[in-house]
Parts: C-alpha cells; sequence; structure tokens
C-alpha cells in the first residue's frame, strides 16, 4: 500500500499525533497488507543549486522520515530530484542532502529512490545515476537506500522493457545490485520509447503492452517485491482493481500447466 502522510503539493507540515499514528497501525494490523509505503512531496528538490530552496526540501524531506517512523511505514519513495544546471554537483547536493535526512532520522524506514523519465534537469534517469547518489551517502547509512522501478519512467528513460527484458534487469544488477531493487511502480506509458516523458498509462494498454508486466509478475526474482500501480484513475477504485486483476491473472496464467 502507498499513501501520502500530507498533502503532496504543499510545503505545509503536519506531525502525527500518538492516537493517529496507533489508530493507524491498529487498522492495518486487521488488513492483509504486507508492506507499506509512503511517497514524498512532490515540491521536495533535494539537488536544487538555490540554498533557500534546498533547505526548504531537506526539512520537508526530514518530516517526511519522520512521519514514516511515526507511522511504521516500511518504505520512503522520493524523486531524486532536478539538478537545474550541471549534474555532477545535483548529484553530490541529492546525495549529501539524504545523508544528512537519514542521520537525524534514525530507524527502520528505508529510502527508496524512484527511476525517473529523464525529462529537463531531472535525475534519476539511469542506474548510474542512482548508484552515484548512493555511493556517496556516508556509508553507515547505505542499507537505508535502494531503488523503486517505475516501469512506465524506465522504458520513457530508454530501458527497453518491451524488447530488452531480462538486458534492462542485467544491467540494473550490474549497476546497483539486485538486492537494491526495493519497490515496483507497475505503470504503462502514454508515450513511446525513449520519449523523456513521464505519462503513465493503464497496464498493457500503452506502448509497453502487457507484455513486460506478464514477465514482471511471473519472474521469481521478483516475487517479494513490493508492486504498486500508479495509473490513470478513469473511474477511480474501479479502474485501480481492474488493473490489480489484470495483474494477479498475468501470475495465475503462468501456475497453469502448459503456459
Amino acid at each position: 500500500m502507498q499513501i501520502f502522510t500530507k498533502m503532496a503539493s504543499r510545503w505545509a507540515e503536519r506531525e502525527c499525533a500518538d492516537a493517529e499514528c496507533a489508530a493507524f497501525r491498529e487498522a492495518l494490523a486487521t488488513t492483509d497488507v504486507q508492506v507499506t509505503m509512503a511517497h514524498d512531496s512532490y515540491l521536495i528538490n533535494l539537488a536544487s543549486p538555490d540554498a533557500t530552496l534546498r533547505r526548504r526540501s531537506i526539512e520537508s524531506f526530514v518530516a517526511e522520515l519522520r512521519r514514516c517512523e511515526a507511522l511504521g511505514v516500511d518504505l520512503l519513495v522520493s524523486h531524486p530530484g532536478n539538478h537545474m544546471g550541471d549534474h555532477a554537483s545535483g548529484i553530490e547536493r541529492n546525495a549529501d542532502a539524504i545523508g544528512e535526512a537519514l542521520s537525524r532520522v534514525p530507524g527502520r524506514c528505508r529510502l527508496a529512490l524512484e527511476t525517473t523519465a529523464g525529462s529537463g534537469t531531472a535525475l534519476g534517469a539511469t542506474f548510474n545515476d542512482l548508484a552515484a547518489v548512493m555511493a556517496r551517502v556516508p556509508a553507515p547509512l547505505r542499507d537505508r537506500i535502494g531503488v523503486c522501478a517505475d516501469t512506465c519512467h524506465m522504458y520513457a528513460a530508454g530501458y527497453d522493457l518491451r524488447h530488452d527484458f531480462d538486458g534492462v534487469w542485467r544491467q540494473f544488477d550490474e549497476s546497483l545490485g539486485a538486492n537494491r531493487l526495493l519497490a515496483l511502480h507497475l505503470n504503462d506509458s502514454k508515450t513511446p520509447f525513449n520519449s523523456r516523458r513521464d505519462r503513465h498509462a493503464l497496464i498493457g494498454e500503452g506502448s509497453l503492452g502487457a507484455e513486460p508486466f506478464r514477465r514482471v509478475m511471473r519472474d521469481e526474482r521478483f516475487a517479494s517485491v513490493p508492486k504498486m500501480i500508479e495509473t490513470p484513475k478513469v473511474v477511480e477504485t474501479v479502474t485501480d482493481r481492474r488493473m490489480l486483476r489484470r495483474l494477479r491473472a498475468y501470475r495465475r496464467l503462468a501456475r497453469r500447466p502448459g503456459r
């Protein structure tokens, strides 16, 4: 299950009161949910060269981590940010901010850096970008960092999951290590391969098509990796349920004899 712990498009922060945290944990315990994630605010840019914006982003990111710890959330998904000019210094700023935040908020919640589509000055469109960020974070904190791989973003960034599925994951393993894959966002793409545009489509109904999702659901390497959808809400939860049924069907079909 993925949630926001505050309004994602506003800087205003909030504390999670003890009673609220207890109610959340109690309600969660009555479900079959095994892994919880929060997605951080869309306004945060830890790689910003603007000192004021970067400091505001760091403080907001620290608040995100604190809420995750208070609620018992397993993963915090975060976009690596935009360098706004110089790529290398953006990597450094992002990594240094992550190191500061994780040092200030110790605990069990792990950070999952999300792959991006690579539009504009966004970091994280390549596995090497993410590896470079992690390598700069102080070693004692690196065990708390991994990757949330978004299929739409990867395809838009030039990783051909449609025609070179195994090759893409081989590159992931070589650059980052398979153990760094903490979560998957399963989304089709409205735009063509290598478009550098982040436009999600319904599963099997975009330029990726159904086959990459069938392979994800049937590949034992991903069996224990938490999977989320961020597909268009055509009819709110009705569409979500349809997408989840479709993904589960891909898995069930793989278990039938002769399939």
